[in-house]
């Protein structure tokens, strides 16, 4: 991936920090970075949901650091914003099931470790924060596609969360100046994303499920659709939003997604199809929190990404 840059600054001198950098989404911008010359890459991960292979894929770079670290802690964040030029904020406990079971560590990691991060990096003068907002800030909202201006009622702790999170960079910004950009994950796959766990996404749950011949479990009766949206997708959202030349894109938040909606049953036809694969899914109950469809509108992304 990146045949080439998304950016066309010289970042040979510039100091990153990627938090949730040993996670999925933060690993891959970690590798982004260090492919193309960055002066410093500095991870920060408490390695509660993100994998050490993932960190160690970078050991032998000179550029490369490694803090494991919790965003709930201030003081850390403090000291490792420390001379840091810009940040991608990835850290958080994802997962709308695993908010509703427990709602008070997903505000932990995800509302107290923001606000200590962007004020970190308020306090350390970094020159742009960038963040990952999510999809499910679009709530109970039933119009489709999904503008960035209306968005519905939280169905989630996490989508609270999330919804805190450009709130707070919202006053961040008109108060202190800080350069803040929001991007709202569009359900984003692709290597490195880990199908174990209780909290697996969809994507790489089904591609283990037909590799290994195991019926898989979809929630409800898959005819909820989703945005799919590759990984580097989101990784060129992230560079463009460190570098972009519009003062009009500061303050604001973007969909990050394809603009096309899928099926979960299209979806898992689909992996199926490629393996030449015929085990079916277990249907279960549907799951609290879950939005029926999501389809991003990204005219505004397009129109707000000039380098």
């Amino acid at each position: 991936m990146y045949d080439k840059p998304f950016h066309n600054k010289d970042i040979s001198k510039l100091k990153f920090l990627v938090t949730g950098g040993a996670g999925f989404v933060g690993s891959h911008l970690v590798e982004y970075l260090l492919k193309y010359n960055a002066g410093k890459v500095i991870v920060l991960d408490n390695l509660s949901t993100g994998f050490q292979d993932n960190v160690d894929l970078f050991k032998n770079n000179d550029n490369f650091e490694f803090v494991e670290g919790d965003i709930s802690c201030f003081d850390t964040c403090l000291e490792v914003c420390r001379g840091v030029d810009y940040i991608l904020h990835q850290a958080a406990l994802g997962s709308v099931p695993r908010s509703i079971k427990y709602p008070l560590d997903t505000n932990k990691a995800n509302v107290t470790g923001f606000l200590n991060m962007i004020n970190a990096a308020k306090e350390s003068n970094v020159k742009r924060f960038i963040y990952a907002s999510s999809s499910s800030v679009y709530g109970d909202s039933p119009d489709l596609p999904k503008t960035e201006k209306v968005i519905g009622n939280p169905l989630s702790p996490y989508a609270v969360s999330k919804r805190i999170n450009e709130l707070y960079a919202d006053v961040f910004y008109k108060n202190y100046g800080l350069e803040v950009i929001g991007l709202r994950y569009f359900n984003i796959f692709g290597p490195r994303q880990s199908p174990s766990g209780a909290y697996a996404a969809a994507i790489p749950l089904f591609i283990f499920s037909v590799l290994n011949k195991t019926n898989p479990d979809i929630f409800g009766d898959g005819k909820q659709s989703r945005d799919f949206t590759f990984v580097e997708n989101a990784v060129e959202a992230n560079i463009k939003a460190l570098f972009v030349n519009n003062n009009a894109a500061l303050g604001k938040v973007f969909n990050v997604a394809l603009g096309e909606k899928t099926t979960v049953n299209d979806l898992f036809q689909i992996i199926c199809s490629i393996d030449g694969a015929s085990i079916k899914p277990v249907y279960k109950d549907e799951r609290k929190g879950d939005i029926k469809h999501s389809l991003a509108d990204i005219s505004m992304t397009k129109k707000n990404n000039r380098i």
